[in-house]
Protein backbone atom coordinates (compact mmCIF):
# COMPACT_ATOMS: atom_id res chain seq x y z
CA UNK A 1 0.00 0.00 0.00
CA UNK A 2 2.65 2.31 0.91
CA UNK A 3 4.55 1.44 -2.10
CA UNK A 4 1.39 2.50 -4.56
CA UNK A 5 0.76 5.48 -2.60
CA UNK A 6 4.49 6.68 -3.13
CA UNK A 7 3.91 5.39 -6.78
CA UNK A 8 0.81 7.70 -6.65
CA UNK A 9 2.38 10.59 -5.61
CA UNK A 10 5.22 10.42 -7.62
CA UNK A 11 2.89 10.04 -10.73
CA UNK A 12 1.31 13.23 -9.39
CA UNK A 13 4.45 15.20 -9.11
CA UNK A 14 5.24 14.98 -12.53
CA UNK A 15 1.96 14.91 -13.93
CA UNK A 16 2.19 18.83 -12.26
CA UNK A 17 5.33 20.10 -14.57
CA UNK A 18 4.90 21.07 -17.71
CA UNK A 19 7.65 21.61 -20.50
CA UNK A 20 8.71 24.93 -21.14
CA UNK A 21 8.63 26.30 -25.12
CA UNK A 22 11.92 25.83 -26.74
CA UNK A 23 11.99 29.90 -27.27
CA UNK A 24 12.64 30.45 -23.58
CA UNK A 25 16.36 28.69 -23.93
CA UNK A 26 17.36 31.47 -26.70
CA UNK A 27 15.34 34.59 -24.57
CA UNK A 28 17.53 33.12 -21.36
CA UNK A 29 20.75 32.67 -23.49
CA UNK A 30 20.03 36.44 -24.82
CA UNK A 31 19.45 37.81 -21.27
CA UNK A 32 22.71 36.41 -20.16
CA UNK A 33 24.75 37.47 -22.78
CA UNK A 34 23.61 40.78 -21.87
CA UNK A 35 24.65 40.47 -18.31
CA UNK A 36 28.37 38.93 -19.24
CA UNK A 37 28.65 42.27 -21.49
CA UNK A 38 28.17 44.15 -18.49
CA UNK A 39 30.73 41.45 -16.74
CA UNK A 40 32.91 41.72 -19.12
CA UNK A 41 33.03 45.56 -19.22
CA UNK A 42 33.53 45.99 -15.45
CA UNK A 43 35.46 42.91 -15.09
CA UNK A 44 39.21 44.17 -15.78
CA UNK A 45 41.21 44.21 -12.70
CA UNK A 46 41.55 46.76 -9.76
CA UNK A 47 44.52 48.62 -11.01
CA UNK A 48 43.69 48.77 -14.51
CA UNK A 49 40.71 50.62 -13.80
CA UNK A 50 42.35 52.44 -11.31
CA UNK A 51 44.79 53.56 -14.06
CA UNK A 52 41.31 54.21 -16.32
CA UNK A 53 40.14 56.37 -14.21
CA UNK A 54 43.61 59.06 -14.34
CA UNK A 55 43.65 59.04 -18.19
CA UNK A 56 41.94 62.02 -19.85
CA UNK A 57 38.73 62.31 -20.07
CA UNK A 58 39.16 61.67 -24.09
CA UNK A 59 40.47 58.27 -23.49
CA UNK A 60 38.01 55.45 -24.25
CA UNK A 61 36.94 53.11 -21.29
CA UNK A 62 35.55 49.55 -21.19
CA UNK A 63 31.87 50.80 -21.10
CA UNK A 64 32.23 53.73 -23.50
CA UNK A 65 33.31 50.86 -26.14
CA UNK A 66 30.51 48.35 -24.82
CA UNK A 67 27.57 50.72 -25.06
CA UNK A 68 28.58 52.39 -28.10
CA UNK A 69 29.42 56.16 -27.08
CA UNK A 70 32.59 58.10 -28.82
CA UNK A 71 34.31 60.18 -26.49
CA UNK A 72 36.57 61.52 -28.98
CA UNK A 73 34.46 63.33 -31.27
CA UNK A 74 32.88 65.25 -28.22
CA UNK A 75 36.17 66.35 -26.92
CA UNK A 76 37.98 67.41 -30.19
CA UNK A 77 38.85 70.89 -29.71
CA UNK A 78 37.36 73.31 -31.96
CA UNK A 79 39.36 75.06 -34.99
CA UNK A 80 39.68 78.36 -34.45
CA UNK A 81 37.83 81.20 -36.56
CA UNK A 82 40.60 82.07 -39.26
CA UNK A 83 40.93 85.63 -39.28
CA UNK A 84 40.45 87.25 -42.43
CA UNK A 85 43.58 88.53 -44.47
CA UNK A 86 44.29 92.79 -43.89
CA UNK A 87 41.74 92.68 -40.77
CA UNK A 88 41.69 95.84 -38.83
CA UNK A 89 39.73 95.51 -35.43
CA UNK A 90 36.89 98.85 -35.40
CA UNK A 91 36.87 98.99 -31.52
CA UNK A 92 40.29 98.65 -30.85
CA UNK A 93 40.96 102.40 -30.29
CA UNK A 94 45.10 101.86 -31.01
CA UNK A 95 43.54 102.40 -34.89
CA UNK A 96 42.43 106.01 -34.40
CA UNK A 97 44.23 108.40 -34.37
CA UNK A 98 43.14 112.29 -33.38
CA UNK A 99 45.10 115.50 -34.19
CA UNK A 100 44.51 119.03 -33.98
CA UNK A 101 44.64 121.32 -36.75
CA UNK A 102 44.56 125.11 -37.47
CA UNK A 103 41.89 126.25 -40.75
CA UNK A 104 42.58 125.75 -43.76
CA UNK A 105 44.10 121.94 -43.51
CA UNK A 106 44.76 121.19 -46.62
CA UNK A 107 42.96 117.75 -46.68
CA UNK A 108 40.84 116.99 -49.99
CA UNK A 109 38.01 114.86 -48.59
CA UNK A 110 35.67 112.19 -50.31
CA UNK A 111 32.87 110.73 -49.62
CA UNK A 112 32.31 107.25 -49.10
CA UNK A 113 29.96 105.04 -51.21
CA UNK A 114 26.05 106.13 -50.63
CA UNK A 115 25.29 102.67 -48.84
CA UNK A 116 27.71 103.29 -45.95
CA UNK A 117 28.28 107.31 -45.65
CA UNK A 118 30.96 109.51 -44.28
CA UNK A 119 33.91 110.43 -45.53
CA UNK A 120 37.38 109.69 -46.20
CA UNK A 121 40.78 111.70 -47.12
CA UNK A 122 41.57 111.52 -50.75
CA UNK A 123 44.64 113.30 -50.52
CA UNK A 124 46.73 115.75 -48.86
CA UNK A 125 47.91 118.83 -49.76
CA UNK A 126 51.60 119.21 -49.70
CA UNK A 127 52.78 122.40 -48.60
CA UNK A 128 49.12 121.89 -45.86
CA UNK A 129 49.49 121.95 -42.66
CA UNK A 130 47.72 118.47 -41.98
CA UNK A 131 50.70 117.08 -44.68
CA UNK A 132 53.52 119.00 -42.33
CA UNK A 133 51.83 117.11 -39.25
CA UNK A 134 52.77 113.60 -40.66
CA UNK A 135 49.73 111.87 -38.73
CA UNK A 136 46.76 111.64 -41.45
CA UNK A 137 46.77 109.35 -44.67
CA UNK A 138 44.90 109.73 -47.54
CA UNK A 139 42.46 106.75 -47.12
CA UNK A 140 42.05 107.38 -43.11
CA UNK A 141 38.02 107.34 -42.29
CA UNK A 142 36.95 110.48 -40.47
CA UNK A 143 35.26 109.51 -37.63
CA UNK A 144 34.76 112.62 -35.26
CA UNK A 145 34.93 116.45 -35.26
CA UNK A 146 36.04 117.58 -31.69
CA UNK A 147 33.47 115.44 -29.63
CA UNK A 148 31.12 114.93 -32.96
CA UNK A 149 30.74 111.73 -34.28
CA UNK A 150 29.71 112.63 -37.93
CA UNK A 151 30.09 108.42 -38.90
CA UNK A 152 27.21 107.97 -41.58
CA UNK A 153 26.87 111.66 -42.55
CA UNK A 154 26.92 113.03 -46.08
CA UNK A 155 29.57 115.13 -47.08
CA UNK A 156 27.94 118.30 -46.85
CA UNK A 157 27.08 117.69 -43.19
CA UNK A 158 30.32 115.52 -42.43
CA UNK A 159 32.66 118.90 -43.82
CA UNK A 160 29.96 121.38 -42.08
CA UNK A 161 31.38 119.68 -39.04
CA UNK A 162 34.91 121.15 -39.61
CA UNK A 163 33.72 124.42 -40.86
CA UNK A 164 31.42 125.36 -38.31
CA UNK A 165 34.46 124.75 -35.15
CA UNK A 166 35.87 128.06 -33.72
CA UNK A 167 38.21 126.94 -31.91
CA UNK A 168 41.64 128.09 -32.79
CA UNK A 169 42.66 124.27 -33.75
CA UNK A 170 40.03 121.70 -34.48
CA UNK A 171 40.45 118.14 -33.48
CA UNK A 172 39.92 115.53 -36.27
CA UNK A 173 39.79 111.66 -35.12
CA UNK A 174 39.93 109.08 -37.56
CA UNK A 175 40.03 105.62 -37.99
CA UNK A 176 43.08 104.22 -39.63
CA UNK A 177 40.85 101.43 -41.92
CA UNK A 178 38.84 100.88 -45.19
CA UNK A 179 35.29 102.18 -44.93
CA UNK A 180 34.03 98.88 -44.82
CA UNK A 181 35.86 97.76 -41.64
CA UNK A 182 33.99 101.13 -40.59
CA UNK A 183 30.68 100.48 -41.64
CA UNK A 184 30.31 96.70 -42.88
CA UNK A 185 29.42 93.68 -40.27
CA UNK A 186 32.99 93.81 -38.55
CA UNK A 187 32.43 97.65 -37.92
CA UNK A 188 32.01 98.96 -34.31
CA UNK A 189 28.45 98.87 -32.43
CA UNK A 190 26.30 102.30 -32.31
CA UNK A 191 26.70 102.04 -28.63
CA UNK A 192 30.92 101.72 -28.63
CA UNK A 193 31.48 104.44 -30.97
CA UNK A 194 29.09 106.70 -29.55
CA UNK A 195 30.89 106.55 -26.37
CA UNK A 196 34.59 106.75 -28.13
CA UNK A 197 33.46 109.88 -29.71
CA UNK A 198 31.49 111.50 -26.86
CA UNK A 199 35.25 111.41 -24.96
CA UNK A 200 36.69 113.07 -27.96
CA UNK A 201 38.43 110.27 -29.15
CA UNK A 202 42.20 109.03 -28.44
CA UNK A 203 44.64 111.89 -27.46
CA UNK A 204 45.82 114.17 -30.11
CA UNK A 205 49.05 112.89 -31.74
CA UNK A 206 51.72 115.33 -31.34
Amino acid sequence: MKTATSLLLLTSSVAGFSVLPQHSASSSTALYGLFDGVKDAFSAPPSELDAERETPIDIETPIDRWMGWSVAAENAPQKAQATPDGFIDSMDETNYLSVELPKPMGIIFEENDADMGGIFIQSLKDDGVAAESGVLKPGDQLVAVGTNQVTGFDFDDALGAILDSTDEKTKLTIFRGTAKQLYGPTGPSKEWLSTFCSKGGVEASA
